[in-house]
């Protein structure tokens, strides 16, 4: 995968993409990530990219000529063009798996009070929020995007069975984890994890999900993909019953 960010602050986004898996997953070639810098592509000496918004208000909006230009001089016949803007469709674990498998994206950072409309009309493939909030621009919601997906590439986790494990990648929260020591302060690591006896603690872990999302999102299990057995479970949950070997770990 290539990813190309267009920027008018490149120095937000260079650091972190150096670093932990982004950092290792660009040096083993599974993706190619460019900051642009939005100024390259402005016209006059000042390489201006903003100006005041016609009928008047407060702020600056982003100029229609640099960001299209930059768009089209990166954009191939594979690319998808991304806005990262917070009127745009929330993202979704769903929508980083199917981010992470285009071939090259173009991801757009807003800024100020936004972009030229002009803009989303001419280049613009699909806009992205990762929240109804604001922010001063979209330089980190590029970030958690690029992070999402990247990881969901094929050989860029170390471990290719950890993201199967990740909250929401079926739809449901990520049971608790544990490691050494086995007693910390008085609370255990469940014993069933110290058993060696594998089929049960897939069979534990499946429970702790559901529990986890029942304790904290359970608007999750309605349209979580459940066997028979597991909406049975849900049942009881919803009913007061909870498995003693889940008491401690919600």
């Amino acid at each position: 995968m290539k990813i190309d960010v267009v920027t008018l602050f490149p120095g937000i986004v260079e650091s972190p993409i150096r670093e932990s898996i982004l950092g290792r997953a660009q040096a083993k070639g599974s993706v190619t990530i460019n900051v642009v810098n939005l100024r390259d592509y402005a016209e006059g000496r000042h390489r201006v990219a903003d100006d005041t918004p016609f009928g008047g208000g407060g702020g600056m909006i982003l100029k229609p000529e640099p960001l299209v230009s930059a768009v089209e001089g990166l954009r191939s016949a594979h690319s998808r063009v991304v806005l990262l803007d917070p009127q745009g469709a929330p993202f979704t674990q769903a929508e980083a798996r199917r981010l992470a498998r285009e071939e090259h994206l173009i991801l757009l950072c807003g800024r100020y009070e936004g972009v030229d409309e002009r803009v989303r009309e001419l280049v613009v493939d699909e806009e992205i929020s990762i929240g109804d909030y604001v922010l001063t621009g979209g330089e980190l919601p590029a970030l958690v995007v690029i992070d999402a997906t990247v990881r969901l590439i094929p050989g860029v986790l170390g471990n290719e069975s950890a993201s199967a494990n990740d909250s929401f990648h079926d739809g449901l929260l990520e049971g608790p984890q544990y490691t050494r020591p086995e007693e910390f302060r008085g609370k255990r690591v469940p014993e069933v994890l110290l058993s060696g006896n594998h089929q049960k603690i897939r069979e534990w872990r499946r429970r702790a999900m559901l529990w986890r999302t029942f304790t904290r999102r359970p608007e999750l299990l309605d349209t979580a993909d459940l066997t028979p057995e597991e909406q049975k479970l849900v049942e009881g949950f919803r009913r007061g019953v909870v498995p003693p070997d889940l008491d401690d770990s919600s």
